[in-house]
């Protein structure tokens, strides 16, 4: 099906029966990595802040050129059985859909043929490979037999899809619409993200289509409208890291549990957002804030290395925080009564006292991570969904 959910083409496939496996018999290991959503988004966001188009290919029946390790036997399938030996079985030489050593087979397939071509994989996300060509670099972000490429020089992008076509089947789909459940649009003044068509699958599916509005952050007046919303990505010269950090003091009125609130953004493009139950209980304001800017280190930190292969480094990483109480607990970490308390888990923020994120203070009429952890005033919520970015086209 393509974004719009119309079926363009009909497939049928040999499936194993995968569940019948035993670990240590027919598989062994069957782990994959997959991208993180977060990791397409910041790769939208990179390639909107460089000015190069984002494409997408696919690899047609992709399981199939796996080579396998194990012993694996399937019985002949019905409609397909030998006249000459109809109680044999066959033993398997390359993976078949449904086997669970099908994807990681097929991952380390495909990550061979690209270090072999000269890609370096990324340092932390195993599922990005880069290539430089004297002052061009090229993208590929794999998400099964998913592929998003791009690069600084388009003649990077045919020669990696000639090389793409002469080892794999594939089907180059052009430039990059529509993945995982993401609706993109990629214009000259930036890039588009939306989740039209899987919101509307939710209201079909719960029948809802012809529900009534309920009580929202916007005003009972206004009606809700058919505008497609989405995150608008607007190309410019600015590609700082940048996050914010808030947290609602025992909100939950049944364990009295505190809700964090973070997100963070590229330059002015939102690529990353989190709103969360904590996990114990909070005793004062304070340390419901600290809680919540040590979820928000923890991500910066993966963010850095993230987008350190995209041959970018970010000192001093800024946390906005509109708790002073919360700051002065990251600059000064003494184990006094009011703070001994907290978990050890949650000291991340000992990297402030190492010059890798600073905490600073923001007022709460410009803390944009408040969205996330309470109901808003229309005013409030049609305001700070503006800053973050979300927009109708």
């Amino acid at each position: 099906m393509d974004e719009n959910g119309i079926i363009i083409r009909n497939k049928a496939r040999l499936v194993a029966q995968g569940f019948n496996q035993e670990e240590g018999i027919d598989c062994e290991e069957n782990f994959a990595p997959v991208a993180r959503l977060e990791s397409i988004r910041m790769l939208l966001a990179f390639a909107c802040f460089k000015g190069f188009v984002l494409y997408q290919m696919d690899v047609k029946s992709a399981f199939l050129n796996d080579f396998i390790n194990e012993e694996v036997y399937v019985e002949q399938p019905p409609g397909f059985q030998s006249f000459n030996f109809p109680n044999h079985v066959f033993r398997l030489k390359k993976t078949l859909y449904g086997l669970k050593q099908a994807l990681r087979a097929w991952y380390e397939r495909l990550s061979k043929f690209l270090l072999k071509k000269g890609f370096k994989m990324g340092k932390i996300e195993t599922t990005l490979f880069i290539k430089i060509k004297e002052n061009d670099m090229l993208l590929v972000q794999i998400y099964v037999d998913h592929i998003i490429f791009g690069a600084t020089n388009v003649s990077l992008c045919e020669e990696f899809s000639k090389c793409m076509h002469r080892e794999f089947e594939m089907s180059m789909m052009g430039e990059l619409k529509f993945f995982l459940g993401l609706q993109i649009k990629q214009l000259k003044e930036g890039t588009f993200i939306n989740q039209a068509k899987y919101i509307t699958d939710l209201l079909k599916r719960f029948n809802m289509e012809e529900a009534k509005t309920m009580k929202t952050p916007m005003s009972s007046s206004i009606k809700l409208d058919m505008d497609e919303k989405g995150l608008w990505y607007p190309k410019g010269d600015n590609f700082e890291l940048i996050g914010y950090s808030d947290a609602d003091f025992a909100s939950c009125k049944v364990e009295r549990k505190s809700t964090s609130g973070i997100c963070h953004f590229l330059g002015h493009s939102l690529v990353s957002w989190h709103s969360k139950k904590q996990n114990s209980v909070a005793l004062f304001m304070a340390e419901a804030e600290y809680i919540a800017a040590d979820l928000c280190c923890a991500q910066i930190l993966w963010m850095k290395q993230k987008i350190s292969d995209f041959n970018m480094i970010f000192e001093h990483v800024p946390i906005k925080c509109d708790n002073t109480s919360a700051i002065n607990i990251s600059k000064n970490p003494v184990q006094h009564s009011r703070t001994k308390h907290i978990e050890i888990r949650h000291h991340f923020l000992d990297y402030a006292q190492k010059g890798d994120i600073t905490l600073e203070f923001v007022s709460t009429k410009d803390q944009l991570a408040d969205i996330f952890t309470k109901p808003l005033s229309e005013e409030q919520f049609v305001d700070i969904g503006r800053q973050l970015g979300v927009i109708s086209l």
